[in-house]
C-alpha cells in the first residue's frame, strides 16, 4: 500500500496535491511519502517478529539523509557500501552498531573509517578484502567482525544486471570453497567470524531462489559450526522485488514464512537489507510536459525530466508506470515519453498508451523512490532535481535543486589557461 492516490481527478502524496509541490519547487522534482517509508518498513519488520532479526536498509536504494533518519528513528539498521554512505547513515543518526559494510571494493580508508565507529561486522566479498581488514584492524588495535559472502550459485530470474548470486558473478565467494577461506579467516589474529552472508539478486518476485539459497547456506553454517566457529549471523541481503506494472511479489509475510522455517535449529540472528521494497513505491518523479512531436512512425511526449535524473528506463529497459496529475482526458494515444538529453536512449516510456496530454501538464512517474535520485547524474550539464518529503497535508523539501554554480564547484582553470 501506498498514500498517492487520485482525488477528483487530481492526484495527491498523501494530503498533498502534487501540483501545489510543483508550482513551490518546479520540476523535475522527486516526492517521498514518509506514512509509506514508515508503513513499508513496519510490515517487513513485524513479518520477522518470530525470530531474532535486524532489519538493515539498504543505503545504496536510497540515500537521502530525511529518508535514513525515518528509518533510524524506527529502529533500522543499515546495509552500506562505501565511506559515503557511511557517513550518510551516521549523519542520520543511525547506531552503528546495526551496520553491515557490504560491497566488492573497500579500501583500506573506509575499512579503517567503519571500525572506529564500531560497525556490526563486514561483508567480506574475496580472500584479498580479507587480509586487508586484518591489516587495517591490527593497526589501529581492533579486532574487525566479519562474514564472508558465500556466492550460492542460485539463480534468481531477474535482470541480469542485478543478478548477484550466480557463480560467474563479480560479487562473494564460491560456495564450494568458502569453507577453506573460513578456516583462513580463523586463523587471522584481527578478525573475528561472527556470520555467514549471502546476497542473489534485486526485483526478485517468487520465493523459490530465496529457500534454494537459504538451503545451502544453512548447509555451510551447519558445516561451520560442527567445526566450531561460533556463527551468530546469517544475513540474507535483500532483493524482495515491487509491483512496477503487472509483478505479484511476495508479502514480506509470506517471504518471511519461508525463511523462518529455513532457519528453523540454527540459533542465529537473521540479518536482511531490503531497499526497493521499502522505499520503491514511496515516491515518484514529477515532470512537466514541454512539447508534442510528431514523425511518420512515432509520436513524442517530451518532457523536462531526463535520464540522468531516472535512468532505469535506459539502463535496464525497466518499466515505470506514468500517470497524469490531473485527469482532463478521456482519450488516449500511444506514445513515447523522452527526456531532453542528447541521447537516443533518453526515454520514461516507449509505445506507451496514456491520456492525452498537453504543454505545461504534470506527469508522475511512478515508483520512482528507489534508485531514483540516487543514480542520478549532471550529464548535459543539467542540475539534480530536488527531493521533497510528504508528510500528511505539509511538505518538506529535504534536498534542494542544485544551482548553476554548484555544477562547477571544485573546478579550476589553470593558470596558463585564464
Amino acid at each position: 500500500m501506498h498514500y498517492f492516490q487520485h482525488r477528483d481527478g487530481e492526484l495527491f502524496a498523501e494530503g498533498v496535491p502534487l501540483r501545489a509541490i510543483a508550482e513551490r519547487v518546479g520540476t523535475p522534482c522527486y516526492v517521498y511519502s514518509l506514512a509509506t517509508l514508515r508503513r513499508h518498513y513496519q510490515v517487513f519488520d513485524e513479518a520477522f517478529e518470530a525470530i531474532p532479526h535486524l532489519v538493515c536498509f539498504s543505503v545504496k536504494a536510497n540515500s537521502n539523509l530525511a529518508v535514513l533518519r525515518t528509518f533510524a528513528r524506527d529502529g533500522s539498521g543499515f546495509d552500506i557500501v562505501s565511506g559515503g554512505e557511511l557517513f550518510r547513515a551516521m549523519k542520520a543518526g543511525a547506531d552503528p552498531a546495526k551496520i553491515v559494510f557490504s560491497g566488492v571494493g573497500k579500501s583500506a580508508a573506509e575499512i579503517r573509517n567503519a571500525l572506529t565507529a564500531g560497525i556490526l561486522m563486514f561483508n567480506v566479498e574475496s580472500p584479498g578484502e580479507l587480509e586487508t581488514i586484518n591489516a587495517v584492524a591490527g593497526e589501529i588495535g581492533a579486532k574487525a567482525p566479519v562474514a564472508l559472502r558465500v556466492n550460492p550459485d542460485v539463480d534468481p530470474k531477474t535482470h541480469p544486471y542485478i543478478s548477484t548470486g550466480l557463480k560467474k558473478s563479480k560479487f562473494g565467494i564460491h560456495i564450494q570453497r568458502s569453507l577453506d577461506d573460513y578456516r583462513r579467516a580463523r586463523q587471522l589474529p584481527h578478525v573475528e567470524v561472527v556470520g555467514v552472508d549471502c546476497h542473489i539478486g534485486s526485483q526478485l518476485t517468487t520465493v523459490p531462489p530465496f529457500v534454494d539459497a537459504l538451503e545451502r547456506i544453512r548447509d555451510l553454517v551447519m558445516r561451520l559450526k560442527a567445526e566450531d566457529f561460533n556463527i551468530r549471523y546469517i544475513d540474507m541481503g535483500g532483493g524482495l522485488g515491487i509491483t512496477y506494472n503487472d509483478e505479484k511479489p511476495p508479502a514480506p509475510r509470506q517471504y518471511a514464512t519461508a525463511l523462518v522455517e529455513g532457519l528453523r535449529g540454527l540459533d542465529v540472528t537473521l540479518i536482511l537489507e531490503p531497499g526497493r521494497v521499502i522505499v520503491g513505491n514511496a515516491g515518484l518523479l514529477l515532470t512537466k510536459v514541454l512539447y508534442h512531436k510528431s514523425t511518420d512512425e512515432k509520436h513524442f511526449i517530451v518532457v523536462d525530466g531526463g535520464m540522468n535524473d531516472l535512468i532505469r528506463p535506459a539502463l535496464y529497459g525497466s518499466y515505470q508506470a506514468i500517470q497524469p496529475v490531473r485527469r482532463t482526458n478521456a482519450s488516449t494515444m500511444i506514445v513515447d515519453v523522452v527526456g531532453p538529453v542528447c541521447e537516443s536512449g533518453d526515454f520514461f516510456a516507449k509505445d506507451r498508451e496514456l491520456p492525452v496530454v498537453e504543454s505545461g501538464d504534470l506527469l508522475a512517474v511512478m515508483s520512482a523512490g528507489a534508485y531514483g535520485f540516487v543514480m542520478a547524474s549532471n550529464y548535459n550539464t543539467r542540475p539534480r532535481p530536488p527531493e521533497v518529503l510528504v508528510d500528511g497535508a505539509t511538505f518538506h523539501i529535504v534536498r534542494e535543486r542544485e544551482a548553476l554554480e554548484d555544477l562547477v564547484r571544485g573546478e579550476r582553470i589553470p593558470p596558463e589557461l585564464r
